[in-house]
């Protein structure tokens, strides 16, 4: 499936997929779901954050994936391009009152601003944080050495660039050095950036795959690391 066809794929499909695939699921996997947006006909993420339609969503995740309970389920934020500041205690407390309920084991939040992670994390605890950074956006290094600190995960998307891949000559030349994918490097540079980084890189074919799992595999230098962060400073 090429990334194209994927993001017209509604995501009950994904996991009646996932479910066939994997299930019955093994004791080491942990499956992560979002609610918080519903797809529609033009391609866009309009927000489906009341409580109705949050109760919903969590619903039809159970039913689809086959399970009595959600391992964690992050509350999507923001919009299409960005975070967009605002209380998320309604959404946030509705996901709550799930988990109270056993069916959601651990909550996180996802496209959120500094601000949204603090309110929520006053509400109650959170294991991620999913946001966009990849080392050409830098925003939020402040937080993620914040999250590491209490051992919250931080999980990047878009940890190549998403729609623009990652371009930078820095980047090449450190990959040219270490005879690997600039990708790779970028992976690579990611897993270096702070212990509680989680990576979900996505893929369309397994020579991309192949690419990713070798981001795990290299050590980037004091001289490299250096190098690459000029990229997004």
């Amino acid at each position: 499936m090429d990334r194209s066809s994927h993001l017209r794929v509604p995501y009950e499909i994904i996991n009646q997929l996932i479910r066939e695939a994997l299930h019955p699921y093994s004791e080491a996997l942990h499956i992560v779901t979002k609610v918080g947006a519903t797809r529609d006909q033009e391609g866009g993420w309009p927000p489906a954050r009341k409580p109705e339609e949050l109760r919903r969503a969590v619903t039809e995740n159970l039913e689809n994936l086959g399970l009595d309970t959600l391992d964690v389920v992050n509350l999507r934020l923001g919009d299409a391009q960005s975070p967009v500041p605002g209380s998320l205690a309604e959404a946030f407390e509705t996901l709550v009152e799930l988990q109270q309920q056993g069916l959601i084991r651990h909550l996180g939040v996802s496209n959120a601003t500094t601000a949204q992670v603090a309110e929520a994390r006053s509400i109650a605890s959170i294991v991620c944080v999913q946001n966009m950074y990849n080392l050409a956006h830098r925003q939020d290094d402040e937080l993620i050495d914040e999250l590491a600190e209490q051992a919250i995960a931080y999980v990047p998307f878009f940890p190549l660039g998403g729609f623009s891949p990652l371009q930078s000559s820095a980047l090449t030349a450190v990959a040219t050095r270490l005879d690997a994918t600039p990708m790779s490097v970028a992976l690579t540079w990611l897993l270096q950036r702070s212990p509680n980084i989680l990576l979900i890189p996505g893929t369309s074919s397994v020579a991309h795959l192949r690419e990713n799992v070798a981001g795990a595999e290299l050590q980037l230098s004091d001289d490299d690391l250096a190098e690459l962060d000029k990229i997004g400073r």
